[in-house]
C-alpha cells in the first residue's frame, strides 16, 4: 500500500504534539505496532521541536511534515524554512547544542537515529532544512 500526507502548521511549541498526533493517525492505518508507534513519534517530537527552536529562533514560520508509506516502510519529512545549519556533521555529535541556555541537550539527532532505520539531514543557510526519517515496519502490516 503507498499512502502519504502532508500537513503544514506554524512554528509554535504546540505543534510539536500536534505533529505526533498526525503521524499516530497515519501509522493507525497501516496497523504498525505500539513499539513503532513510540519509536516514530519520539523521532517526530525531536525534528519537529529543532525546526521550532533552532530553525526560526523565536520568529514566526511554518513546518512542513510529511508522512508516507513506501513499500514496507514510513518516511517522515519534516521541514522548516528557517535559518538553516552552517554544519551538519557538527548538529549531528551528540551532546552539541546552539542552545545551551535553553538548556537543550544536543541529543535530538541521536535520539532520531536511535529511534528510525534511516535519518538524513540537507540545508541551506537562509533557506531551510529538512530531516527526512526511515521506519522500517513489520512486515505483518
Amino acid at each position: 500500500m503507498e499512502n502519504h500526507i502532508t500537513v503544514t502548521f506554524d512554528a509554535i511549541s504546540v505543534n510539536e504534539a500536534f505533529a505526533r498526533m498526525v503521524v499516530t493517525a497515519f501509522l493507525a492505518g497501516v496497523n504498525a505496532t505500539v513499539e513503532e508507534i513510540t519509536d516514530v513519534k519520539t523521532a517526530v517530537s525531536e525534528a519537529v521541536t529543532n525546526a521550532i527552536i533552532h530553525g526560526y529562533e523565536e520568529k514566526k514560520g511554518s513546518v512542513t511534515m510529511t508522512c508516507a508509506i513506501e513499500g514496507t516502510g514510513l518516511v517522515v519529512y519534516v521541514q522548516d524554512y528557517g535559518k538553516g545549519i552552517a554544519d551538519i556533521h557538527k548538529a549531528r555529535e551528540p551532546f552539541f547544542t546552539t542552545k545551551p541556555e535553553l538548556e537543550r541537550s544536543g541529543l535530538g539527532f541521536a535520539f532520531m537515529e536511535t529511534f528510525m532505520d534511516g535519518v538524513e539531514v540537507m540545508s541551506n543557510l537562509g533557506h531551510g532544512t529538512t530531516v527526512i526519517m526511515k521506519k522500517n515496519l513489520k512486515e505483518e502490516h
